[in-house]
């Protein structure tokens, strides 16, 4: 299984590392799965580390270091596997995580923005057959 992490999943991480985010991503580096991010997704973390919880940056980056890159959406846009267009409703801020998610061929999406994502949770038909889910949704499903 395949997971592709949002940036809010990342923040959370390296913010609380005995959290629900942390576990996931441990594992996933233990092998229970694979574990997928982007560039876009690892930046917009670092910055609202850097912002908020500038103690969280180390954390950060010894995270990141297992985990795979998936091809951001500008370099995505030539790739036959992202073809696939943002839902309607969907903000043009979140497009890259979502087209990110669908070039990597992530089963599932975790993100923690409902206020974004909310309307295409625990549908895979409303996103394409990637499935969106919150980190406890994932794991309750577990």
């Amino acid at each position: 299984m395949r997971l592709f992490l949002d940036a809010n999943i990342l923040f959370t991480a390296a913010h609380n590392p005995k959290g629900k985010a942390a576990l996931v991503i441990e594992l996933g580096q233990a092998g229970l799965w694979q574990l997928v991010t982007s560039a876009y997704a690892l930046e917009e973390a670092r910055r609202n580390l850097a912002l908020k919880f500038p103690d969280g940056l180390e954390q950060l980056g010894a995270l990141a270091q297992g985990l795979r890159m998936s091809p951001d959406a500008a370099g995505a846009d030539t790739m036959r596997e992202v073809a696939t267009s943002c839902p309607a409703g969907l903000p043009d801020k979140d497009c890259p995580i979502y087209r990110a998610a669908h070039a990597c061929r992530a089963d599932v999406l975790l993100t923690g923005d409902l206020r974004d994502f909310g309307f295409l949770m625990n549908d895979r038909n409303k996103a394409d057959g990637l499935l969106i889910q919150t980190v406890a949704d994932f794991l309750n499903a577990r």
